[in-house]
């Protein structure tokens, strides 16, 4: 298949990489992680979560967080809401982008948003009409979408249906979410292959973890497939604290080596990317997953 000139590189590591890391940093830290993100180019940054913080203390101060960003030209600034309390706050914010997120299955919902998935679907379509009525872009993640810890495989044909149902809803974009990293090349192909006709020329998505040492191929297969957006976070960090033995995300810096090296434009300064994982990293003293900022960017694709 012909790959595409240009893909969308969506940040996730304010977000979801620090939501499960040992170290809780402070609003104005992970404020300036953002601004260092968008500093090298990356178009748009899931900036924070509107979510309980008695459960997910990382996230706690999602409001300075965002008046701590120093908003750049061209950078779209998103967060994440799980049900329409989040939506209130983040509508307060001036953010440009809500991303509702819920579970394929019943038992993963559950335990991360207290919530049936029947109950989540109509909090996404209230939250998308109410993002367009305050003119904020809504795209709409389903997690879980090729397995789930508690619930094992998931069957991709319900989740196509919940994806039609909710572009037909009016979500500007749908991402399939292996949150537990399991999906191989031919699930995503497949999975991306027959959403596309469903969405109405919507742009599909992925969010890809490395668990199992498969993110990378499955962002590559997803991109030949036609998906317009891949998910990826800074040094490779995250996980989710309700899946059990859940790892990091697809490395930022990684992703757009390899997208770069084949000739796909993310508009993402690699170079000064490499240098945000460095500082990332000694922020949270530790080595970080990702590999290209240990390593370094090769000549031809440093660009």
């Amino acid at each position: 298949m012909r790959l595409p000139e240009r893909v969308t590189i969506c940040e996730v590591g304010p977000r979801d990489g620090l939501q499960n890391d040992a170290k809780v940093l402070e609003p104005d830290v992970r404020a300036e992680l953002v601004n260092r993100l968008a500093e090298a180019g990356v178009p748009r940054i899931e900036a924070v979560s509107f979510v309980n913080p008695a459960r997910v203390p990382q996230m706690a101060g999602a409001e300075e967080v965002v008046a701590g960003l120093e908003r750049r030209e061209g950078v779209i600034y998103a967060g994440l809401v799980l049900n329409e309390k989040g939506y209130d706050r983040l509508a307060q914010t001036g953010l440009d982008e809500v991303h509702f997120a819920f579970a394929a299955t019943e038992t993963f919902n559950q335990r991360n948003q207290n919530a049936t998935v029947e109950e989540s679907l109509q909090a996404a379509e209230q939250i998308i009409g109410r993002a367009h009525a305050d003119g904020i872009r809504a795209t709409a993640t389903i997690g879980v979408s090729f397995g789930c810890p508690f619930e094992g495989r998931v069957d991709s044909g319900k989740v196509l249906a919940f994806a039609e149902h909710l572009s037909a809803c009016g979500s500007d974009e749908i991402v399939f979410a292996d949150t537990i990293g399991v999906a191989v090349p031919s699930q995503v192909r497949e999975m991306v292959s027959k959403a596309l006709p469903r969405m109405q020329g919507k742009p599909v998505g992925l969010h890809l973890h490395n668990t199992r040492n498969t993110g990378f191929v499955n962002a590559y297969a997803a991109v030949e497939a036609g998906a317009s957006v891949i998910d990826a976070s800074i040094g490779g960090i995250g996980g989710c604290p309700f899946a059990p033995r859940a790892t990091g995300n697809i490395a930022t810096e990684d992703l757009a080596y390899m997208c770069h090296g084949e000739g796909i434009e993310t508009g993402i300064d690699l170079d000064e990317l490499i240098r945000v994982s460095e500082w990332l990293a000694e922020l949270l003293g530790r080595q970080l997953d990702g590999q290209v900022y240990r390593a370094g960017a090769f000549a031809p694709v440093s660009g």
